[in-house]
């Protein structure tokens, strides 16, 4: 309570109205898996549309795996993610073993202090391009002279100056020019006050840097007017660092350089002035396709992001490792307040018995298992050369992932994703019969289905859990949905005295987000009674509750399930009036 010592007029703020609840997102992404490039630690990075992927994971240039290419997965995923209604999507690259980062070695010095090094960002094939510099002139002025950063580098002839604060030092630091001693005129004295030669200003240039790598897939980052010098403000070092601060230039400078402890802003010079070719970044590679372990670290920084509410590996069932990849997906999935489902891939090639196997390996209410694989345009493809195919057969999670977005997003979470068009879709590695579903679909095997007149659909919305009371995926979903949205709007009950008044402010605050969700036809119901129940009170916690600091709330919803089995009875009837 405020407290009122002096007599005065006190106005206060106060809440007449009850906490609400705020339904959380349900369609937000988190892939895992190997790419071109990109960063392998830290915080997943946001992806909003394939061309921001391309930025930082690269594009869909095959995998250079030892043993042979690899289709990049995760890249086609990306794409099909979001041509299926994905919005939000975050990625975490799976480091693969082996892999190398491409470099250069740029120098004539006897050691590497002596010499400079070019190094792609992170390991990988893509990596192995080419680094264009070009050391770039333009005339000296006492303007310029004047005005030029510290760290300019000016060339005169055969001499090397640096601005060092307001003087210019000569490469073996005997020399330098002072101050002007008038506004448009310098004196060139040595330390000891001995008048040097005038500077030949028609010679005299101010020297920059500008380099232009191209990696292996042919994208091009340019970086232009770099200093020499540690200290000007675009320094090359600085620009292209090794462990650059902001996070926009960790992403997506493809590459850094590494100067020597040798090399000055002289040196560095000379050797960059030296460079009259392009230069080749060599020994990238890819390495070998990942190991189950290499997916703990990316899964459990997606496991830090709340809004993630679907995962997926798309490719992994084709991995070696593929079983205990997929173990520690639905671990992922089902870690206590993860609040999201795995969406899984039957390996490719499988028969209907292969299927069914795949399946067997599986209980979990949160986690959802889709077959089979699905041809695709090949955005590698070429008009002109025959040897790249044409299609691209890519696993299905990709498309769901999407789909399961989409469906959000237009009809609700609470609709299991079913009977959707499967956008992108050329046709399907096995057509699905209605006999072959009739043995797939009881087993909690989702089938990817052609339809004549009706395309191609996602003909199926079961889990993998043998519980029936989870048996639908969006059963699954809402309630995920539901406890998220709940648990992460009343925070706010933490710590408050644990009474009569807080346990209606929970009732109320519940009650009205749920009375919300039957009005927009989510609870099956006639009236809100039928609909749900909320609880919290005397009869939901004894006083070993209270005393231990326990507020139990009892919340009963019933979910809608879907028509999975739509049946038309249908009989003759006599032509009776009377009936």
């Amino acid at each position: 309570m405020p407290e009122y010592l002096a007599p005065a007029v006190y106005v206060e703020e106060t809440s007449f109205r009850a906490k609400s609840i705020e339904g959380v997102s349900t369609s937000t992404t988190g892939f895992v898996g190997p790419t071109r490039k990109g960063p392998v630690t830290g915080t997943p990075e946001l992806i909003t549309s394939f061309g921001d992927f391309e930025r930082v994971y690269g594009g869909f240039e095959n995998l250079e795996f030892t043993g042979g290419n690899a289709v990049n997965f995760i890249a086609n995923a990306v794409k099909n993610y979001f041509d299926n209604g994905g919005a939000r999507l975050f990625v975490a690259r799976v480091p693969t073993g082996g892999a190398t980062a491409a470099s250069a070695f740029i120098g004539s010095g006897a050691t590497d202090a002596d010499n400079i090094r070019f190094v792609a960002r992170t390991a990988g094939a893509m990596g192995n391009g080419t680094i264009m510099t070009a050391v770039v002139t333009v005339a000296a002025t006492s303007q310029g002279m004047r005005r030029a950063p510290n760290g300019t580098i000016m060339v005169d002839g055969a001499t090397v100056y640096r601005k060092r604060g307001n003087d210019w030092v000569q490469d073996d630091g005997t020399a330098f020019i002072y101050s002007e001693t008038n506004p448009t005129t310098f004196t060139w004295e040595d330390s000891g006050g001995t008048t040097l030669p005038a500077l030949a200003s028609a010679t005299a240039q101010f020297a920059t840097v500008n380099i232009l790598v191209r990696d292996a897939d042919g994208n091009e980052s340019f970086y232009e007017n770099m200093g020499l010098v540690d200290g000007h403000p675009r320094f090359v070092g600085a620009v292209l660092n090794a462990t650059p601060s902001r996070r926009i230039e960790q992403l997506e400078n493809s590459f850094a350089i590494t100067i020597g402890a040798n090399v000055d802003g002289f040196r560095l010079y000379e050797i960059l002035n030296g460079v009259s070719a392009p230069i080749n970044l060599t020994g990238g590679t890819d390495g070998a396709e990942p190991a189950a372990n290499a997916y703990t670290a990316p899964l459990a920084s997606l496991a830090l992001i709340e809004d993630i509410s679907i995962v997926a590996a798309p490719g992994y069932s084709s991995f070696a490792a593929s079983q205990a990849i997929q173990d520690a997906l639905i671990t992922h999935a089902e870690r206590r307040r993860a609040y999201r489902i795995a969406v899984l891939d039957t390996p490719p090639a499988q028969t209907v018995n292969g299927a069914l196997t795949a399946k067997s390996l599986i209980d979990s209410t949160h986690a959802a298992l889709y077959h089979p694989w699905v041809f695709s345009a090949n955005p590698l493809a070429q008009p002109d050369n025959e040897s790249i195919p044409r299609e691209v057969m890519l696993p299905p999670s990709g498309y769901i992932c999407g789909i399961y977005a989409r469906n959000d997003n237009t009809k609700g979470v609470a609709k299991s994703p079913g009977n959707e068009i499967v956008r992108g879709a050329l046709r399907f590695e096995t057509d699905i019969s209605f006999a072959e579903q009739e043995v797939l679909n009881p087993r909690g095997v989702n089938c990817l289905r052609f339809f004549p007149g009706r395309g191609n659909r996602l003909w199926g919305a079961r889990t993998t859990s043998s519980d029936p009371e989870w048996k639908y995926v969006g059963v699954r979903r809402y309630f995920i949905y539901l406890e998220h949205s709940i648990d992460r709007s009343t925070q706010w009950a933490v710590f408050e005295n644990n009474g009569p008044q807080l346990w209606a402010n929970v009732r109320e605050a519940v009650s009205s987000f749920l009375y919300n969700e039957w009005v927009s036809g989510a609870l099956l119901g006639s009236n809100p009674d039928e609909a749900y129940f909320v609880r919290c009170d005397r009869t939901t916690m004894t006083q070993n509750d209270l005393d231990n600091g326990r507020l139990i709330c009892l919340i009963g919803v019933a979910a809608l399930k879907p028509a999975e089995f739509v049946v038309f009875r249908i009989g003759q009837k006599t032509a009776d009036a009377r009936s």
